[in-house]
């Protein structure tokens, strides 16, 4: 849904206001199904028993979630959920776009969304299979879709974005950033 192509059609079928927000919707539907139908696999992969270390993963998982409300906020929340789209309009005011900014964590990492994620998906201090199986694959999703992200953002926000693509590594703070060539563009909206 978060694709330009899926957006033209879906604003076939319903206003372009409302069009993140529904985004949104299915997605938040689509994570109250995986929650209500989850069934845990008991193996354990790991438990760390040292109380030190606990605390530590602990607070780790804690910054994470931290990190994701956070960042909400610093690129528009209102926006990214589709708030916005739909309030300006009723209150009879044009939608703008967002302007491409790096509030502090996007100073370190593109993604800082993402990280807050993945801190929160892997600092545990037990681990079971399933939700090994949860964590591997919401990765390899995040990283997935980072890809077809940065295409979109490379899209609309052109060389700024790919100067910025250089200079700032995607998930990992200090490990630098994209040195080799923008993947090819092609036309679609961040989603």
């Amino acid at each position: 849904m978060a694709r330009r192509w899926f957006k033209e059609w879906w604003t076939q079928i319903v206003p372009w206001t409302i069009e993140r927000s529904t985004f949104v919707l299915f997605a938040s539907l689509a994570l109250i199904l995986l929650f209500w139908q989850w069934r845990p696999l008991g193996i354990e992969v790991w438990m760390v028993d040292n109380p030190f270390i606990r605390a530590v993963l602990w607070a780790l998982f804690a910054a994470g979630w931290g990190t994701v409300l956070v960042v909400t906020f610093l690129i528009n929340h209102f926006d990214l959920f589709g708030l916005r789209q739909v309030w300006l309009p009723l209150i009879g005011r044009p939608y703008t776009r967002i302007e491409f900014r790096t509030p502090m964590p996007y100073r370190y990492v593109r993604h800082p969304l993402y990280f807050g994620f993945l801190l929160a998906f892997w600092m545990t201090p037990t681990m079971t299979l399933a939700h090994l199986v949860f964590a591997v694959t919401t990765t390899a999703y995040i990283v997935l879709a980072i890809q077809f992200e940065e295409r979109d953002l490379i899209s609309e926000y052109g060389s700024a974005y790919q100067e910025y693509r250089t200079r700032v590594p995607m998930l990992l703070p200090g490990t630098g950033g994209t040195r080799s060539r923008a993947p090819r563009s092609e036309p679609s909206a961040i989603g």
